[in-house]
C-alpha cells in the first residue's frame, strides 16, 4: 500500500502550523526530475506553480502501477519502459479543445482555400489534434467551402498524446459538446445516438474519411511528412514551450508550407521572436517570410 507522507509545513507563522497530507511523498528533487524529463521528451516547460497539477496527474500513474513513491516511479521511467513513458507524457499533456474554438480562423481558412481553387490537391496539417474537435472543425469548413464530402483536400491530424488520438479517431462526443454548432451543421455532420447511446453524437463516416490521424511529437528530430501544406494549425501549443523550442519548431514549419501557405496560431501566442521566419497576415495568422505577398485568405 502507498505510504502517506506529510508535506512541509505551510502557514503564516510557526505558532499555527498547517500540515498538508498527501498520499505520496513528492520532493523538490522529484519535481525537478519530472520537469527535466517532460522538457526533454515533449518540450513542455513546467513552471513551479504547476507542481500541484503534476502531483495530481502523476499520482494516478503511481496508483495504477501499485507504487509507493515518486522515486520508484521515476526509476521506471529512467529504465526505458516505453509504455510508461507514453503514459507519462499523456498524463502531463493538456488537451483543452472545442469545436470551432477561436472561430475567426475558419472563415479565413475557407477564403484561403477558395483563393487556391482546385489547381492541385490541397493539404492541411493540424498538429495538436487532441480529442479531434479541431480537425473535425477544419473538415467541416472544407466540406462547406467545396460543397462536397469529397473535396480535393487532405487533412493530417497529429498529437503527441496517443490516448486522445484514440478518442479523436472514434469521433464520439457528448451531445453538449456540440451545443454551439448550428442545427444544420449538427444534422449534416453528426449522427445522434439513441438507446444506450442517448446523449452522444458521432461524426459521420464521410467526414472522418477526410482526416488521417497520426501520433507525432513536435520535438522529434525528424518529421515523416514530405509534402507541403497549404495551411498548418498549431494553436495553443507553443505556450507550453520556451522561446528556443518555439523557434526550432517554427523553423521546421517553413519548408513544409507552400509559399502562399498560412500558419494559424492560438490567441495568446505571438511569434515576434521568429520575424525572420514568419510575417503576420491577420489575427494570429502568419505566412512564411519571403513567401507570396498575400492577404490572409486571398490569392495573390
Amino acid at each position: 500500500m502507498p505510504n502517506h507522507a506529510t508535506a512541509q509545513q505551510i502557514g503564516t507563522g510557526a505558532d499555527f502550523p498547517i500540515r498538508e497530507t498527501r498520499e505520496f511523498r513528492f520532493t523538490d528533487h522529484d519535481f525537478a526530475r519530472v520537469r527535466e524529463l517532460i522538457y526533454r521528451t515533449a518540450g513542455i516547460s513546467l513552471t513551479p506553480v504547476k507542481r500541484d497539477l503534476v502531483y495530481g496527474r502523476l499520482a494516478r500513474r503511481l496508483r495504477v502501477r501499485g507504487l509507493s513513491s515518486f522515486a520508484d516511479y521515476l526509476r521506471i521511467l529512467k529504465s526505458g519502459d516505453r509504455q510508461e513513458q507514453e503514459a507519462f507524457v499523456n498524463a502531463l499533456t493538456t488537451n483543452l479543445t472545442s469545436f470551432f474554438r477561436e472561430p475567426h480562423h475558419f472563415p479565413i481558412l475557407a477564403e484561403h482555400l477558395k483563393g487556391l481553387g482546385g489547381r492541385r490537391p490541397l493539404s492541411i496539417w493540424c498538429c495538436a489534434a487532441s480529442t479531434g474537435e479541431e480537425p473535425y472543425s477544419i473538415a467541416m469548413t472544407v466540406v462547406e467551402q467545396f460543397g462536397t464530402f469529397t473535396p480535393p483536400v487532405r487533412i493530417l491530424a497529429t498529437d503527441i498524446d496517443t490516448s486522445v488520438l484514440d478518442r479523436a479517431r472514434q469521433g464520439v462526443y457528448r451531445l453538449d459538446r456540440t451545443d454551439r454548432l448550428p442545427r444544420e451543421q449538427l444534422r449534416r455532420f453528426f449522427l445522434r445516438g439513441d438507446g444506450n447511446n442517448a446523449g452522444l453524437v458521432r461524426v459521420k463516416p464521410e467526414l472522418q474519411k477526410l482526416i488521417t490521424f497520426r501520433q507525432l511529437n513536435l520535438l522529434d528530430p525528424e518529421w515523416p511528412m514530405r509534402e507541403r501544406f497549404d495551411a498548418i494549425f498549431c494553436r495553443n501549443v507553443m505556450i507550453y514551450f520556451d522561446k528556443e523550442t518555439q523557434y526550432g519548431i517554427l523553423k521546421k514549419f517553413v519548408p513544409l508550407l507552400h509559399p502562399e501557405g498560412l500558419l494559424f496560431a492560438g490567441h495568446s501566442e505571438s511569434f515576434h521572436h521568429a520575424a525572420d521566419l514568419f510575417q503576420v497576415r491577420g489575427k494570429t495568422v502568419y505566412a512564411p517570410r519571403g513567401g507570396a505577398p498575400v492577404t490572409a485568405g486571398r490569392r495573390p
